[in-house]
């Protein structure tokens, strides 16, 4: 049936009409300039012959990082964040810093349940999860109507960039920055 082989949509997605909303980052969802939607691959294996060896679909599928860039506030608000959030998975002083930060996310979860915080199926970071958080990808119409989520489960961060400052610089370019993270999976849900 080639009716069903029609597109029923014919506007095409465009790059700039997203929001990103990471739940344990919420100073950051507005500097967000930048984001992917990661790849995702399906290993495979050869099976040996005599001749040519054949291509088998593997079991094991691989998710590529969440990558962001953000734009850093003036008072280093959204990046002292996420920078904190690092310094407790890591704590390089003591483990003080792991327990600390423990306790203060969870402190911060109890006073948000049941507010607008809540996406769908996507949970904010609480007191047994306090190092993940969950994070919604909104890919928004040329009208700026949500229409497609991408919720990513079990959020952590692996790498912060660098702010770069210099007094070289002819025009104001305000900092920058990216960060990495890795998850679990994640799913797309069409509103």
């Amino acid at each position: 049936m080639s009716l069903e082989r029609q597109p029923t949509t014919l506007d095409y997605a465009s790059p700039t009409q997203f929001r990103l909303v990471i739940n344990q980052l919420p100073k950051t969802e507005f500097f967000v300039t930048a984001c992917n939607l990661p790849g995702i691959s399906l290993g495979e294996t050869n099976f040996p012959t005599p001749l040519k060896p054949i291509p088998i679909q593997g079991d094991e599928l691989t998710f590529e990082n969440l990558t962001m860039s953000f734009l850093v506030d003036e008072n280093l608000e959204n990046y002292k964040e996420l920078h904190d959030w690092l310094l407790a998975i890591g704590f390089p002083q003591s483990r003080k810093q792991f327990r600390d930060f423990r306790s203060e996310k969870a402190v911060v979860s109890n006073t948000t349940q049941g507010t607008s915080l809540d996406i769908g199926d996507v949970k904010k970071s609480t007191a047994v999860r306090p190092m993940f958080s969950d994070a919604t990808l909104t890919v928004l119409s040329n009208k700026n109507n949500p229409v497609v989520e991408v919720r990513f489960q079990d959020l952590s961060p692996l790498t912060l960039g660098a702010l770069n400052f210099d007094q070289d610089a002819a025009d104001v370019q305000y900092l920058k920055t990216t960060a990495d993270f890795t998850y679990t999976y994640y799913q797309i849900v069409k509103l």
